[in-house]
């Protein structure tokens, strides 16, 4: 009896080591993977860096990451390296997600992340005190972040072609200095709040959208094109390509259509005030 509690003691003991032996080597094992997968993403980042280096352009003074029909679903840490970029122009790259490190990019006046696949904006734009122009039009955006008013340089705004947005945060009129704002082939049923309270504001492309009716108060405003409007308003069509006469279409199209609005509004003022009065003269 006394012999099988010895043996039995004996083989607990030698599992135990063993255990405990099989247990180190996992560790270390683990270990070294992770080294391993740590030197590759090193590796990988310097591969990125040095390719992102050979992407970096002087032009006018500015220093410019320029990536045209070349893949970059994501964007490396590595990038950080390069904070002195004035101006990202990466257009057709596949990319799904502004990094959250671009707060980091201080220096930036322009991002222009146009024809990409983008689904959001994140809420550190804000910290990009400098940025004079964004445009993310072409993406796959949906809704835009209250912090972007915080933007307090910026003057050009291009969210065109992302079909989904449908309002704006009110606290956008805060950008004092904004004075371009494409909004074009959206989702607006209305006119921003915002977008009326913006003091700067010259320039605004509202075409293609699901607009029914415009404000009174929209003399600076430009093309609202190709919108549900209530009132049919119709010009000849514009043959010329060229940004400037397009611009001045838009404007032509606007007048006329508020035009015709005051005219219809006066003619239903006129009517209710020429109504024949009857008089019952019986009894």
């Amino acid at each position: 009896m006394s012999e099988n509690v010895v043996c039995t003691g004996n083989v607990n003991a030698v599992k135990e080591v063993w255990e405990k032996r099989i247990q180190i080597l996992n560790e270390d094992l683990k270990r070294e993977k992770e080294f391993q997968q740590k030197l590759v993403r090193i590796w990988e980042e310097r591969v990125s860096l040095t390719k992102l280096k050979e992407k970096v352009t002087r032009e006018n003074g500015r220093v410019i990451l320029k990536i045209e029909k070349e893949e970059w679903k994501t964007l490396p840490s590595s990038l950080l390296k390069l904070n002195q970029l004035q101006e990202w122009q990466l257009h057709r790259t596949g990319l799904l997600k502004i990094p959250e490190f671009i707060g980091r990019f201080q220096n930036l006046i322009v991002l222009d992340l146009s024809r990409n696949a983008i689904s959001e904006i994140p809420r550190v734009i804000g910290l990009l005190t400098r940025l004079q122009k964004l445009i993310l039009s072409y993406n796959k955006i949906k809704t835009v972040p209250k912090e972007l008013s915080n933007c307090a340089s910026l003057e050009k705004l291009e969210l065109a072609v992302n079909r989904e947005i449908c309002d704006l945060p009110q606290e956008l009129s805060n950008l004092l200095k904004l004075t371009h704002l494409d909004l074009s082939m959206n989702h607006f049923t209305a006119i921003p709040p915002a977008v009326l309270n913006m003091p700067a504001l010259e320039w605004l492309d509202l075409g293609s959208n699901r607009l029914e009716q415009l404000p009174d108060t929209i003399e600076r405003f430009v093309n609202f094109r190709d919108n549900p409007l209530k009132l049919e308003v119709t010009l000849p069509p514009s043959e010329s390509t060229e940004e400037e006469e397009q611009e001045l279409f838009g404007l032509q199209f606007m007048h006329t259509y508020i035009e015709e609005s005051r005219r219809r509004a006066d003619n239903e003022v006129n009517c209710l005030t020429t109504l024949p009065i009857s008089i019952n003269t019986d009894g």
